[in-house]
């Protein structure tokens, strides 16, 4: 049996997972499950969301917007990352995105455990979007897509590539990045900003939503050279062509806008990655992938302005329609 304790969100539970030693040396790594409600055996579809950088699960409202649709919910905050954070551990550092892929495991077989009628839906934003991607591939590589019950995939603002100037993604960059990677890789490459996109989402900042300012703040954690190594190596892998297994939905905003301190300013539009980067590489993801912008959208499309939020909720509904009927179809399928 899953030992299960209360979470700090009401109506929420949790349960820790034991990960052993951190390759990288920083203690005894965890990583956290959290529950909505009470487990149900009977369910026919469920989620597992796994959050971005600089994150973790807080959002209540979606988590009850997936409950609303019949899908029991899970969320995992990984390791060094929320929940998971610990004492002498560099917030979301790691060097090996592939690392998560343990956890994610877990994971899955717990929500297969207590749902084994269920199919999954993972849910990935930012650059949770490019770790459950990539951890997709490896899944259906070793067979196990449908031996899990995956059977679908949404994106919230993926991380496919890194912003910024071209000089920052040629082979000289990603060289010298890799080797100063080796010898110093908790070098602060990017420190915390003055706030930008996080202060159009704090309720202390004229926000919306309330979340703990101590796992995710405002201005962001300082961007590590290992940890951008990592991402770096996925974003080229995926660049060589994924396949998921599974069909998949990627929301997006339909614009950028540059990040400053003035929350007004970056109210509607992604302040944290370039939209035109995520359209060009939405095909590497593989199988049936579906992609939509979301008008006036923020990096998080189900945190943006109100009118947005609706709309980023209308078209979730619209693809989980036709997910939920084709899942069914096939679970009948499957039993003959």
């Amino acid at each position: 049996m899953t030992a299960w304790e209360s979470d700090v969100l009401p109506g929420y539970s949790q349960h820790t997972l034991t990960l052993g030693p951190d390759p990288d040396g920083e203690g005894e790594l965890v990583a956290t499950v959290v529950r909505r409600g009470e487990p149900d055996a009977a369910a026919r579809h469920a989620v597992l969301m796994v959050h971005g950088f600089t994150d973790y699960f807080f959002h209540a409202e979606l988590a009850d917007h997936f409950a609303e649709r019949g899908f029991a919910f899970y969320a995992i905050d990984l390791h060094k990352c929320g929940r998971s954070w610990r004492e002498g551990q560099t917030p979301h550092f790691t060097t090996d995105l592939s690392r998560y892929d343990t956890e994610l495991n877990r994971a899955l077989a717990i929500v297969g455990a207590e749902a084994p009628e269920a199919n999954v839906l993972i849910y990935g934003h930012s650059a949770g979007g490019l770790i459950v991607s990539l951890w997709l591939d490896r899944l259906r590589r070793r067979g196990l897509t449908a031996q899990h019950r995956v059977a679908g995939l949404v994106l919230n603002s993926p991380w496919l590539d890194l912003q910024g100037p071209a000089i920052l993604r040629s082979g000289g960059t990603a060289a010298a990045m890799a080797a100063l990677s080796r010898l110093r890789k908790r070098q602060v490459v990017r420190p915390p900003t003055e706030g930008g996109y996080g202060t159009t989402l704090h309720r202390d900042y004229g926000g919306e939503f309330d979340y703990n300012l101590k796992w995710k703040p405002i201005g962001g954690f300082p961007v590590t050279v290992g940890w951008i190594h990592a991402i770096r190596r996925g974003h080229a892998k995926l660049h060589r062509g994924l396949d998921v297994g599974v069909p998949n939905l990627i929301l997006r905003s339909d614009k950028s806008v540059r990040e400053v301190a003035d929350p007004d300013t970056i109210q509607r539009g992604d302040a944290v990655l370039d939209v035109t980067q995520i359209a060009r590489w939405a095909g590497c993801i593989g199988n049936r992938t579906t992609v939509v912008p979301i008008t006036d959208a923020k990096h998080d499309v189900f945190l943006s302005v109100r009118e947005s939020r609706n709309i980023a909720y209308r078209e979730l509904d619209g693809w989980l329609d036709w997910y939920v009927q084709t899942a069914d179809a096939s679970m009948q399928s499957d039993r003959g």
